[in-house]
């Protein structure tokens, strides 16, 4: 961020709480970071190109930082800043990520390797350089956002699916080793989302195997309707927002739909029966 910016709002909200959210640029990143200083939160909001923080220039109780999920150095640097900055960081919000779909197939080592390196190990970077801070201050909250394809899964969706499953996984097992440090796991898992996620941030993975071309063209119409019906980003910030300032230890946070009931019917149907649902859905 350019030091115009930082001196035209020298004074920040004391006494108030701090999140540190990453993937601020567009989306559910840049919604949540309004919303919580709509509520009077200190916010350090973090993005790869701190040139597009325009959205936030009218909030003083915003500071924005440089952060590549995929680069221990700038995560160091910009906890150390925001921390410097607010004095203490309560709340982690990992929402940086994207989507890739397309047939596994056809996908290559580097198009696995940056799904992977972006959606679980970059969240487990930052997850793992902020635990210091908040076992040292007595305690914090956590909060990862998966997606209702975290438990569930559609066609064409097998890399993305993975990512958001092992995030699921680490999340919960590592909240039995913070929940002694009152360090709260929570996890919310968006359903379908009206963001760039089904336009600039899909990596869609074209392939020439004419054999799956009649599911490609059947799942990629299906999905980008969904898209085009999909809940606005803001009542995924209002999620993120009550998970925050929830003291008790629920963990996951369905919002939007379809998540809620397609979460619902997993955890109570037989697999057979729960993906003949998927199948009537995708038309496949």
């Amino acid at each position: 961020m350019g030091k115009s910016h930082q001196s035209q709002h020298p004074t920040l909200i004391p006494m108030s709480k701090t999140v540190f959210i990453t993937g601020t640029s567009s989306g559910i990143g840049k919604f949540t970071t309004i919303y919580f200083a709509q509520q009077g939160w200190n916010v350090a909001a973090t993005m790869r190109n701190p040139s597009q923080d325009q959205n936030f220039r009218e909030f003083p109780n915003i500071k924005v930082y440089f952060l590549d999920v995929t680069d221990n150095n700038s995560i160091q640097t910009a906890i150390a800043s925001a921390i410097q900055d607010f004095g203490q960081i309560d709340v982690l919000v990992n929402n940086a990520g994207y989507g890739v779909d397309g047939v596994f197939e056809a996908m290559t080592d580097e198009i696995i390797t940056k799904q992977f390196n972006t959606n679980v190990f970059g969240l487990m970077r930052i997850t793992q350089a902020i635990i210091p801070h908040l076992r040292q201050q007595g305690g914090g909250t956590i909060i990862q956002i998966a997606s209702m394809g975290g438990r569930i899964t559609f066609p064409l969706y097998s890399i993305y699916h993975s990512s958001k499953w092992a995030v699921e996984g680490f999340s919960e097992a590592l909240h039995y080793e913070l929940e002694p440090f009152n360090i709260k796991i929570k996890i919310v898992e968006p359903g379908v989302i009206k963001t760039e996620f089904y336009e600039n941030n899909r990596a869609i993975v074209r392939d020439d195997l004419p054999m799956y071309q009649p599911l490609v063209d059947t799942a990629q119409r299906v999905s980008q309707e969904a898209g085009r019906k999909g809940e606005p980003p803001e009542l995924v910030a209002q999620a993120i927002f009550k998970a925050a300032i929830d003291r008790s230890y629920k963990m996951r946070y369905p919002v939007g739909q379809p998540a809620p009931i397609l979460l619902m019917l997993r955890k109570l149907l037989p697999d057979s029966w729960f993906f003949s649902i998927i199948k009537r859905i995708y038309k496949v």
